[in-house]
């Protein structure tokens, strides 16, 4: 595809890279609200159900960095057309499981296309934008990316009220089909021109340890053991194997990452402030979703529709944000994000049972306004020290530590929630007979079902019980909330003292930005005035510095 005609396209190429983020960032929600139907329909255990979700974060997450090196090697848009296949066709197959074991197999699948599809929109929008769009373009993809995770829940409620449990899944295949379909038509490909040999013990290291490690943080979740050998022994192997790819890595002649891009202080920030805004905002959502259905009493679906300010937030502020960093630099938006974020999540512990929802909703716009802020300049800060030939990397590490930070705030943060739920709740449950007394003191959900059993009975104890379960669960939440504000202020932190004071522009250095705020790896400097449309023209291969021709680089 010529350069002239990319750029003219560019922006209809952002729309339909838009919309294959969007279909796997939904199903990652969308579940969420299905798991009473679906576990009643199919007669799966509580379990189970953890898996059919768990099954997909686990094989998205693991299998996402090794996804982006693929895509940069044989191709990112071929890359996006099999994943969405992949996708689709599992969704169809999980629509129309019998089994919870068939469901946990088919999620696993459609993990496995997800993978595939997400890194790929990111490290196509870099090369497709030039350096003075792109922080606009990655803002939007940023604002589409939180939207994805807010209004997940919204649209399953809404397909529940009216349809079977399997439309949760198959809402995924029109989306699917038009999205291949104009991949094919719109999307340019590009690759690496200059990929070397493949490195496959540097990939399997990468999806070995990643899986373990999201393993354990997602069992430590669910059990709160966090010192047993169960949870300890997947999260250290993880750690260990994780360190050892970076260990073959840095001594490889090809390896799958150049891991002396960490020793770019915008790449290393810029990612770390992208997994602690995921920890803080993935905690809150989890606390949040349980105060407005077993504290507040609303249904699935106004629960959802009570999280939209958050996607409104986001939508706000993140297109935006990239004007803000040019003006005020990328160290100041970034920290003004994730301190928005923190104050947002403290004022949580000032929400009790009978605050108005309008001051809630004001919070939640909060948090999705820092968190609008904080996204799209971090994720930039990473892109942006990465050579566009190596962008499907630069992708996944930006995706892979948004999605382990995220299993760790619901992982951690759920964990702080259920032990200090437990706490307050004390003796309250003895009014239960003792085998019902575990499942009440575990969690909110467990003693809501419990008085309701006991309410034929004695009415009297039924209601004591839950209104000391909802009493316990606020102060549980206070607590929770202060970790989550803690976590989004260290982000601050990072971003105050790690990222770029201001973004450069030619007249400052003379200096481009492929990432304005620093040279890429190997100190060269890399011209503001790169070529319009994929940047092909005299791109130059970052490791070896020989020039790359417009033919050879294939976008």
């Amino acid at each position: 595809m010529e350069n002239e005609t990319v750029h003219r396209r560019r922006w209809l190429i952002l729309g339909v890279l838009v919309v294959c983020l969007l279909v796997v960032i939904l199903d990652n929600t969308i579940l969420n609200v299905a798991l009473k139907t679906i576990q009643a329909d199919l007669g799966a255990t509580q379990s189970q159900m953890e898996w059919a979700i768990n099954s997909y974060t686990l094989v998205f997450a693991g299998l996402m960095f090794s996804a982006g090196v693929l895509g940069d090697r044989f191709g990112r848009r071929r890359f996006l057309i099999i994943g969405m296949i992949v996708f689709g066709l599992a969704s169809v197959a999980s629509a129309f499981a019998d089994t919870p074991g068939q469901l946990i197999a088919t999620r696993a699948l459609m993990g496995i296309g997800a993978a595939m599809v997400q890194p790929q929109t990111l490290s196509v929008i870099t090369n497709v934008f030039d350096p003075s769009e792109r922080g606009k373009a990655i803002g939007i993809w940023a604002s589409f990316s939180g939207i994805g995770i807010a209004i997940g829940p919204v649209t399953g409620g809404l397909l529940l009220e009216h349809f079977w449990w399997g439309s949760v899944f198959l809402v995924n295949v029109p989306f699917v089909l038009v999205g291949v379909v104009a991949i094919a038509l719109v999307v340019p490909e590009s690759k690496d021109p200059s990929p070397g040999r493949i490195d496959p013990f540097g990939v399997l290291l990468s999806i070995a340890g990643l899986s373990l490690l999201v393993y354990g943080i997602i069992h430590g979740g669910e059990t709160t053991e966090w010192g047993s050998p169960a949870v300890l022994a997947p999260i250290l192997g993880g750690i260990a194997l994780v360190g050892l790819f970076v260990y073959v890595e840095a001594r490889s002649s090809h390896p799958s990452l150049d891991v002396t891009l960490f020793k770019n202080a915008a790449f290393s920030a810029g990612a770390v402030s992208l997994g602690l805004v995921f920890f803080a905002m993935q905690g809150a959502t989890f606390f949040l979703a349980y105060f407005w259905q077993a504290v507040r009493g609303y249904s699935p679906l106004e629960a959802g529709l009570l999280v939209v300010p958050v996607a409104v937030g986001i939508a706000l502020a993140a297109p935006r944000s990239a004007k803000m960093a040019k003006r005020f630099g990328t160290r100041a938006v970034v920290a003004f994000g994730m301190t928005l974020v923190g104050l947002a999540l403290g004022t949580y512990t000032f929400v009790g049972r009978d605050t108005p929802v309008w001051v809630i909703e004001i919070i939640v716009f909060a948090l999705g306004f820092g968190m609008g802020n904080t996204m799209a300049p971090a994720t930039e800060a990473v892109m942006s020290a990465v050579p566009r030939t190596k962008a499907g990397a630069g992708s996944a590490v930006n995706n892979t530590v948004r999605m382990v930070g995220g299993a760790l705030g619901v992982a951690i943060m759920g964990s702080l929630l259920s032990a200090s739920y437990r706490s307050h709740l004390g003796d309250a449950v003895d009014v239960l007979p003792a085998a019902a007394r575990d499942d009440a003191g575990e969690s909110i959900g467990g003693a809501l079902e419990a008085a309701g059993r006991l309410a034929g009975e004695a009415p009297s104890a039924a209601l004591a019980l839950v209104e000391s379960a909802k009493d316990a669960f606020v102060d549980a939440m206070h607590l929770t909330a202060v970790g989550s504000a803690v976590v989004a202020w260290l982000g601050a932190v990072v971003a105050l003292l790690f990222l770029p004071k201001r973004r450069r522009t030619p007249t400052d250095t003379g200096r481009g930005a492929a990432g304005a705020e620093a040279a890429e790896p190997g100190g060269d400097a890399v011209a503001e005035s790169e070529p319009p449309a994929a940047g092909v023209a005299d791109l130059k291969d970052h490791r070896s510095g020989s020039a790359v021709s417009e033919d050879e680089a294939k976008v």
